[in-house]
């Protein structure tokens, strides 16, 4: 039996990040789900790790770093390798981002190939074709 797919977590409440997303990565060989919202995730995330997540900062009604700052308080997600994308690129989100554990922070707008790349480097997954 060969190993489980890589899965990647998105949240981020952007229909066109979340089209980013799914296109960017549709041809790796992950299990990519994306949530709208913090509170959707956070319902996942309570019962499921994922390989990574890939946040972004602003969202509706719960940030990302709130989000995140939780998830942290959780044994199965003290390690959990984390991306932030954002269009927010300020200074203290960076610092903040960084005492999270966040691996990368990533402005918005960014190339597709950013995200696939990311992707792969943190999860090792390899190409469908």
């Amino acid at each position: 039996m060969g190993k489980a797919r890589p899965s990647v977590v998105g949240v981020d409440n952007s229909p066109s990040m979340k089209k980013m997303l799914e296109r960017s990565t549709e041809d790796l060989d992950i299990d990519l789900t994306v949530f709208v919202s913090a509170e959707e995730a956070w319902s996942y995330l309570q019962s499921n790790t994922p390989d990574l997540i890939i946040l972004s900062i602003m969202l509706p009604i719960r940030d990302g770093f709130s989000l995140l700052k939780e998830l942290r308080q959780l044994p199965n997600h003290k390690h959990t390798q984390v991306i932030v994308i954002s269009s927010k690129d300020y200074a203290q989100d960076r610092i903040l981002a960084k005492e999270l554990g966040v691996l990368e922070f990533i402005p918005k707008p960014m190339p597709m190939k950013t995200i696939t790349d990311v992707v792969v480097k943190y999860t090792q997954a390899s190409s469908k074709n």
